[in-house]
């Protein structure tokens, strides 16, 4: 039997363009996404994120489904746009109460919000202005934080400044499949700076208007394992996990850049200000953990910079979004972050998979989605015995949404959603995660996961 400590919070995470819709409603101005997911071509399925999962006009039923489950935390994020149109300058009142009203909602339940002020949706007039590579975003953004951290702070006891910086970094500025879709690497470096001095601003700015809250930052941890026992793939794989973890780990862990780093991107390093290697030292209170899969790595020359790229598991089983399932992942992981950088607490703030679920007579048999779920949960366990100070976990999702540029072609929810109706029903796996968070504790070699609430 696993069991979890007294106190341990079991939530759901969600960010707002994937479930609150009200796209235009009220005063909201538009975000990056907006923009980027009305452009032909750029979503899978063609769809948009301007309806969703309607949350916007039904966050009481979607409480009310948390509160059934049991769950005792719930991390959303807030809409940069929704609440300062222009990035800056004139608060929308009627999106700052959307807010205050979800926010109270939550407490009246029993269920302790944890806020993301940033996952992604970046006001378009800011972006119109240079976006994260210009330094005038950052400091934006610790003026939208005291905003909203002056509205909520009386409430909200746990905050996160970011959501994966990495991902923003490498979906919008390498890759380009994200906003603002662009294949710039020393634009991509320079983006990763001005996030940390957004989240260091940001820190100052919470710890002033809210001293008792804690405040924190979560990242996505890809841990790298080498693709064999040779030295070359094994340095391979540590220059990978230098340039994917710890470049974006450091500075918020550790107040400073990976030596490693500079010398791996050379004439790619950013631009930096008197003041910010001062700046980035600001502490955080807790770790936050986004945890799904991981990277096996080889030796690759022609890759640039990091020279290794992945090497695909075939074989081994895979979530809808061509992820391997290897729990292994999330307990090596903690570990590891624990044993580096001794962090005050740690939460996995997003863990999930992503399946093709089907309702069949009013349910939702989801079973690969309850093994993932009890597989990784198992390993959280293990990693709390082992002196990881994990305090607690959120699934990743409550709701089937918008899933960014797969649209609505993957199902990451505990709960279904029918986009034509709105309809909400539990999954088996929404049942599962509500009894470990009844109960505390979970069968490490498994049960009855598949049973109806009881």
């Amino acid at each position: 039997m696993v069991v979890f400590p007294q106190g341990f919070f079991w939530g759901t995470a969600t960010s707002a363009y994937q479930i609150e819709g009200a796209w235009n409603e009220e005063g909201k101005g538009p975000s990056i996404w907006d923009v980027f997911s009305h452009t032909p071509g750029k979503i899978l399925d063609g769809s948009t994120g301007d309806t969703a999962c309607d949350h916007y006009h039904r966050y009481q039923e979607d409480i009310a489904l948390m509160a059934r489950l049991g769950l005792n935390a719930y991390r959303f994020s807030v809409s940069w746009p929704r609440v300062l149109p222009e990035g800056q300058g004139t608060v929308n009142s009627l999106g700052l109460d959307f807010y205050d009203r979800l926010v109270d909602a939550l407490c009246e339940c029993g269920i302790e919000p944890f806020v993301t002020l940033y996952h992604w949706d970046l006001p378009q007039a800011l972006q119109d202005g240079g976006g994260w590579e210009a330094r005038n975003t950052a400091l934006a953004f610790a003026d939208y934080v005291s905003v909203v951290a002056s509205r909520l702070g009386d409430r909200v006891h746990h905050w996160i400044t970011l959501n994966e910086p990495l991902a923003v970094v490498v979906a919008g500025y390498v890759l380009g499949i994200h906003p603002p879709a662009k294949q710039q690497p020393h634009a991509a470096v320079q983006v990763s700076h001005h996030l940390n001095v957004a989240h260091s601003l940001a820190v100052q700015v919470l710890r002033g208007l809210c001293p008792a809250s804690k405040v924190g930052i979560t990242h996505v941890s890809l841990p790298v394992y080498p693709a064999s026992e040779s030295s070359e793939d094994q340095a391979a794989a540590q220059r990978f996990d230098c340039l994917v973890n710890r470049w974006f780990w450091e500075p918020s862990l550790t107040g400073q850049y990976p030596v490693e780093g500079w010398e791996l991107l050379a004439e790619f390093v950013p631009q930096t200000d008197a003041g910010d290697e001062e700046l980035l030292r600001v502490p955080i209170d807790f770790f936050g953990h986004n945890s799904y899969t991981r990277a096996v790595v080889r030796n690759d020359p022609s890759v640039p910079l990091v020279g290794a790229s992945q090497v695909p598991q075939v074989g081994r089983p895979h979530t809808g979004m061509g992820w391997e399932v290897y729990p292994d992942h999330l307990y090596d992981s903690l570990l590891r972050i624990t044993k580096d950088y001794r962090p005050p607490a740690i939460f996995v703030t997003e863990n999930g998979a992503a399946y093709p679920d089907e309702v069949q007579a009013g349910r939702v048999a989801d079973v690969q989605r309850v093994h993932y779920l009890r597989e990784h949960l198992v390993r959280a366990g293990r990693a709390i015995a082992a002196g990881v100070p994990l305090q607690g976990y959120f699934c990743w999702s409550l709701l089937d949404n918008f899933e960014w540029t797969y649209g609505y072609t993957q199902r990451f929810g505990i709960v279904y959603v029918d986009f034509d109706t709105q309809q909400r029903i539990v999954k088996d796996s929404g049942y599962f995660y509500s009894r470990i968070a009844s109960h505390n504790e979970l069968e490490e070699n498994g049960g009855n996961e598949t049973a109806l609430p009881e």
